[in-house]
C-alpha cells in the first residue's frame, strides 16, 4: 500500500516530468536508427521512472549472472557515447529534481530516488528494472554461489 501511495504521490508531483524526458531522448534515438539501442534502456528506465517504488535497477550480469553484449566492452563504449550525448543531461534533470524535493520533509524520500536515478542516468546501457525482491534473491544467489566458490564446492 505504501508502493501505491509513493508512486502515486511521485508521478504527479515531478516523475512524469523525467519519465516523459527519458521518453524524449529514446525517440530522438530510434529516429537516429544508430541510437536504437540506447532507445531501449530509455524506454525501459523512462518506464521505471514513472513509478519507481517497489522495484530497482539492477545490473542484468549481476541478475544473470553472465556477461552479455551490454556488460562487456561494448556496454562500456555504448555508455560513453551515452554519457556524452544525453546521460548528463538527464542526470541534472534527476539532481534538480531532487534538490526541489529535498526542501520539503516529504520530499526527501522522492529526493533520494532522483539521486538514484540520476546515477542510472550516467551510465543505463546493461542495466535492467525488476522488483525489490527480485533483486534482492539475484544478489542472494550470487553471495551463495561466491561462498560456494571459495569453500571449493
Amino acid at each position: 500500500m505504501l508502493r501505491l501511495i509513493g508512486n502515486f504521490l511521485w508521478f504527479i508531483l515531478g516523475g512524469v516530468i523525467m519519465g516523459l524526458g527519458w521518453w524524449l531522448v529514446g525517440l530522438v534515438a530510434v529516429v537516429t536508427i544508430i541510437g536504437i539501442p540506447w532507445a531501449k534502456a530509455c524506454f525501459v528506465i523512462g518506464s521505471f521512472c514513472f513509478f519507481p517504488f517497489g522495484k530497482e535497477a539492477i545490473s542484468r550480469d549481476e541478475l544473470y549472472a553472465r556477461e552479455d553484449i551490454g556488460t562487456g566492452g561494448l556496454g562500456l563504449l555504448g555508455n560513453i557515447i551515452w554519457f556524452i550525448l544525453a546521460g548528463w543531461w538527464l542526470a541534472i534533470g534527476h539532481v534538480l529534481s531532487a534538490l526541489v524535493n529535498f526542501i520539503t520533509i516529504i520530499g526527501i524520500p522522492f529526493a533520494i530516488q532522483h539521486l538514484k536515478l540520476a546515477g542510472i542516468a550516467l551510465v543505463p546501457i546493461g542495466k535492467t528494472v525488476v522488483s525489490i525482491e527480485e533483486a534482492q534473491a539475484a544478489r542472494m544467489a550470487n553471495a551463495q554461489a561466491s561462498v560456494a566458490r571459495r569453500r571449493g564446492g
